[in-house]
């Protein structure tokens, strides 16, 4: 068959069509950057301590029942535990003064056995507030959020085959669906136990649904198009998303009202299914030529131009019936030494990139007291890190975007040690660089991913390797943790693993100007690793 991009080349690049499909998938993907961060603000932990029942108590005392501590030189409420409230209550009524003729020191405390008042301060209501998730039930809070990631972990799996069998429209819109009824459901929990479930079920339309647009809009898109759709389009939508969600959160401060405004919000994405259509490329991988070109002739009439009588003119209709269809699966990705190789090197890079995307994401939340302003600057940050991405994939070869983006991040993390603590600002500056660099080569590699895999297997792979990559917000929490034995050991573990992750992507295959592989066979060969630095000038790009 004919080369699919020259097939419908006289569609242009950027007609009506094109413009529909690019700026309806960017908007599709909006849900996903608000869903990725929202348990920020549903699991954020008010500041509480010991409710103390009514009656029986002079003022003083109710205010010195509770024992205090001193916290960075001041001093705090103690959270868990109170004085006696039968002990109190006597020397209340007895006429004793707390501090003058007590020894509060000197008073048994016990545990919050009538529960928890929680600070209205900044929530009216989280979570960790409905379920009382404090003190000795703190432990299910990095439960909660691990299920989550699960979720997305499951769905990344699952979707990239389920795509590749079904087809990209019904699993994007499936999964969309997924999402913003589970997020709608989850209103409705009595329990954390509920909550959880609900969650997990909503993590797995979470991430699905935005590799099935990257990878639809990817297919269905050509030439500069398509770059400019796989990073700068996909990835300002996913910010897009990301900071509406402090908005969202600073004027709707209750969990409830919060996930109500989330869910229903992403029903104005249902109506896109009678706008967006299949892939053409996937269907003409299934033999499916008439449908396939029934869209490229719609899409000729919405970019008012002329499609030629038959326009798959190379394409055997009656071969393909007359042979058994060869269905791929996961199972290609092993039995295949080159896509072995490749998806092991891919999942690898893409691994570390989120791993230390999440990392210092969610340590740089607590650059200011006020969680709004933190989450919003965390946001800003994926703005730029998107027109870079963007302009990496017009003019520069992937492999040497990929690792450089991977250098920019371990330099400056290696380098935070060594800043003196007089300056802060250096400290600061080097690591917010550092997310930018990150946040750029993660944003690029979705492309390169979805550039390196066939039309039969690319949301298999795009999947897989997203699964994989999704273990490492599982476990930036705990790496940030290792912060009380040497205070820059995660920046160095997230250093080293940058380092090796730019020698292992010398050995990915270079897609820069060369069109998407339909086929295994029609992959771009891994070749023998180049010094990056030493390369030959690539055309700006080619029809893809």
């Amino acid at each position: 068959m004919k080369d699919y991009t020259h097939s419908i080349a006289f569609l242009g690049q950027w007609g009506r069509f094109q413009q529909v499909i690019f700026f309806l998938l960017c908007i599709s993907i909006v849900p996903n950057g608000f869903g990725a961060f929202t348990l920020v603000f549903l699991m954020d932990v008010p500041d509480h301590h010991c409710l103390v029942p009514e009656g029986n108590l002079t003022e003083e005392w109710r205010e010195a029942i509770i024992p205090m501590k001193m916290v960075n030189g001041k001093q705090e409420r103690i959270s868990c535990s109170r004085y006696k409230l039968d002990v109190v209550r006597n020397l209340s009524a007895q006429g004793f003064f707390p501090g003058r003729d007590v020894n509060l020191t000197e008073l048994e405390q016990e545990r919050c056995v009538d529960g928890w008042s929680y600070s209205k301060d900044i929530y009216q209501s989280t979570i960790v507030s409905e379920f009382d998730l404090v003190c000795s039930e703190q432990w299910k809070q990095p439960i909660i959020s691990a299920i989550f990631y699960l979720g997305v972990f499951s769905g990344s799996f699952f979707a990239g085959q389920l795509s590749d069998r079904f087809g990209r429209k019904p699993v994007l819109f499936a999964t969309m669906t997924v999402q913003t009824a589970f997020t709608f459901a989850q209103i409705f929990s009595v329990s954390w136990l509920t909550f959880t479930i609900l969650l997990f079920f909503n993590g797995l339309g979470q991430m699905s649904n935005f590799v099935g647009a990257l990878v639809l809009g990817a297919e269905t898109l050509t030439g500069n198009v398509r770059v400019l759709y796989s990073s700068l389009g996909t990835c300002l939508g996913f910010a897009i998303g990301y900071m509406m969600l402090p908005l969202f959160a600073y004027f709707l401060r209750d969990w409830k009202s919060l996930l109500v405004a989330l869910s229903v919000s992403s029903l104005v994405y249902l109506p896109f299914w009678w706008f967006i259509p299949e892939s053409p490329r996937w269907l003409l991988t299934q033999g499916r030529v008439e449908e396939a070109e029934a869209i490229v002739r719609k899409a000729a009439k919405w970019n008012k131009v002329q499609a030629p009588r038959v326009i798959f003119q190379d394409c055997d209709v009656d071969e393909t019936e007359t042979q058994p269809k060869e269905h791929h699966s996961v199972l290609d990705l092993v039995r295949n030494s080159q896509l072995r190789f490749m998806t092991f090197i891919l999942c690898l890079v893409l691994f570390t990139m989120i791993f230390g995307y999440y990392s210092l994401s969610l340590n740089t939340a607590h650059l200011h007291v006020d969680p709004f302003i933190s989450c919003f600057l965390s946001a800003a940050m994926e703005v730029p890190a998107s027109v870079s991405s963007w302009l990496a994939l017009v003019y520069l070869p992937r492999r040497v975007a990929v690792i450089s983006t991977l250098l920019f991040e371990a330099v400056p993390l290696y380098l935070i040690q060594l800043v003196p603590q007089s300056l802060p600002n250096l400290a600061l500056s080097l690591e917010m660089f550092a997310k930018y660099s990150i946040a750029t080569g993660s944003y690029l590699m979705f492309a390169y991913i979805s550039e390196l895999y066939p039309t039969v297997l690319r949301n298999t792979g795009t999947g897989i390797c997203t699964m994989i990559s999704r273990l490492g917000s599982c476990f930036a929490p705990l790496l940030l943790h290792l912060s009380i034995y040497f205070k820059y050991l995660p920046y160095i573990i997230l250093a080293t693993m940058a380092a090796v992750s730019a020698f292992a992507a010398l050995f990915l295959p270079e897609s820069f100007g060369k069109p998407l592989p339909e086929t295994i066979q029609q992959m771009p060969k891994i070749e023998r690793p180049k010094c990056p630095c030493i390369t030959e000038k690539a055309p700006r790009l080619l029809d893809d």
